[in-house]
C-alpha cells in the first residue's frame, strides 16, 4: 500500500510539472536557464562560503566572473557571427536553388544505364521514369529548403525572437543570483514539506538524481565549448563559407544530444557541396572535420569530462527529445535530458521497490516461511 501511495504521489508531482511546463513554456526559458546556471556554479559558491566568504558576496563574485567572461567572449565573436549570419540569410535562396538543381541532375543520373539495369532486376523499370525521380527529389529538396529558409529568416528577422534573446540575457543572471543566494534555504524548505516517514527515501532519490545530472550538466558544458572551438576553427581553416557560424552553432547545440552534431553535419555538407562543386575535396574536408569532432567527443571529451552515463538508453533519450521538443519547444529540448534522467531514477526506484515488495515475493514464491531461521 505504501508503494502505491509513493507512486501516485510522484505521478501527481510529475503531472503538475508537465502541465506547468506546457502552459508556461513560452516564458520559462530565462528561468530554466537561470536555474541551470545556478545549479552549475553552486559548488563554486559553496567552496567560497566554506572559506569564510558569505553567500551573498560569493554569489556576486562567481556570477560577476561568469558575466565578464560571457561579455568578453560575446564582444569578440558576436560581430563575426552576426556578419556571417546576415550573409548566410542573404545567400540562402542561392544555396536552395543550387541544391535543387544538383538534386534534379542526380535524379536524371540515377536512371542511367546502370540504374535501368538495377530497376529492371527489381521489376520497376517500366514503372519509374527519369521525370518521376526528378520530381520526387525536387519535391523533397524543395520542401526541406523552404522550411529551412523560413526558419532562418524568422530567426533573423523575428522581433519576438530578438525580444526573447534580450530577456534571456537580462533575466537569466537575476534568476541565477536569487536562486544561488537562497539555495540552501530552498532545499531546507522543500525537505520540510516531505512527510517525515518518507524523508529518508526522498533524500536518497534526490541524491541519485543529483548524481545523475551533476556530472552530465557541468561536463557537457565543457564538451560544448571544446566542440564549438573544434568545429569553428576546423571549418574556417579549410576555407568553408560561414564555417565559424556553423561551428559555433553546432557546438552550442551539442548540449542537446544528437542535435549539435547533426546541425554541423548538415549545414557544413550543404555549404561545402555548393561551394566546392563540381569537386568533392571541400565536402570531404568538411566531413572530416565534423566526423573527427564526433570521434573526439565520443572517445575523449565525454568519457573524461562527463564521466559515467546518466543511465538512459539512446532510444529513450531520443523519445524524450522528440516529445519534449514537440510539446514545449526549445525550452522542452533544454529540460528533456534532465527530466528524462529524473524519470529514469524514479522508474528504477519503483522497480526496486516492486521487486522487494511482498506482492512480488509472494507471487514468485520467495517469501520466507514464518519462523524459519534467516540464512
Amino acid at each position: 500500500m505504501m508503494l502505491h501511495r509513493q507512486i501516485f504521489f510522484w505521478l501527481g508531482i510529475l503531472a503538475i510539472l508537465v502541465l506547468a511546463l506546457y502552459v508556461l513554456s513560452d516564458v520559462l526559458l530565462p528561468f530554466v536557464a537561470g536555474l541551470g546556471v545556478a545549479y552549475v556554479v553552486d559548488p563554486l559558491v559553496r567552496r567560497l562560503h566554506r572559506l569564510g566568504i558569505n553567500r551573498l558576496a560569493a554569489s556576486l563574485l562567481i556570477l560577476g566572473v561568469v558575466g565578464v567572461i560571457f561579455i568578453a567572449t560575446l564582444t569578440l565573436i558576436a560581430p563575426v557571427l552576426l556578419n556571417q549570419l546576415g550573409a548566410f540569410v542573404e545567400r540562402l535562396p542561392d544555396y536552395v536553388n543550387h541544391l535543387r538543381s544538383l538534386a534534379a541532375a542526380g535524379g536524371k543520373g540515377l536512371l542511367g544505364a546502370q540504374g535501368h539495369e538495377i530497376l529492371k532486376k527489381l521489376g520497376l523499370d517500366a514503372a519509374i521514369t527519369s521525370d518521376d525521380v526528378q520530381k520526387t527529389i525536387d519535391y523533397f529538396v524543395g520542401q526541406g529548403t523552404q522550411w529551412l529558409t523560413t526558419f532562418v529568416r524568422s530567426l533573423w528577422f523575428g522581433g519576438a525572437v530578438l525580444i526573447g534573446i534580450l530577456s534571456l540575457i537580462v533575466v537569466t543572471p537575476v534568476v541565477a543570483f536569487y536562486i544561488l543566494l537562497d539555495w540552501d534555504g530552498m532545499i531546507r524548505t522543500l525537505d520540510s514539506w516531505v512527510p517525515p516517514a518518507h524523508q529518508e527515501t526522498i533524500r536518497h532519490i534526490m541524491h541519485d538524481m543529483d548524481a545523475a545530472l551533476a556530472g552530465f550538466v557541468r561536463g557537457q558544458l565543457l564538451v560544448c565549448l571544446c566542440l564549438g572551438l573544434w568545429y569553428a576553427l576546423g571549418l574556417s581553416l579549410i576555407g568553408l563559407d560561414f564555417g565559424f557560424l556553423i561551428g559555433i552553432a553546432g557546438g552550442l547545440l551539442s548540449f542537446i544530444p544528437y542535435v549539435g552534431s547533426l546541425t554541423a553535419l548538415v549545414f557544413s555538407s550543404g555549404v561545402a557541396l555548393v561551394q566546392g562543386w563540381p569537386h568533392g575535396t571541400l565536402l570531404f574536408m568538411a566531413l572530416a572535420v565534423v566526423l573527427s569532432g564526433q570521434f573526439l567527443e565520443a572517445n575523449v571529451l565525454t568519457p573524461r569530462l562527463v564521466g559515467a552515463s546518466i543511465g538512459l538508453h539512446p532510444v529513450w533519450l531520443m523519445l524524450a527529445l522528440f516529445a519534449f521538443g514537440d510539446l514545449f519547444g526549445f525550452t522542452g529540448l533544454m529540460v528533456a535530458v534532465p527530466v528524462a534522467a529524473a524519470i529514469g531514477v524514479l522508474a528504477r526506484y519503483a522497480l526496486r521497490s516492486y521487486l522487494a515488495s511482498a506482492y512480488y515475493l509472494e507471487g514468485a514464491g520467495r517469501l520466507p516461511v514464518s519462523g524459519a531461521r534467516a540464512e
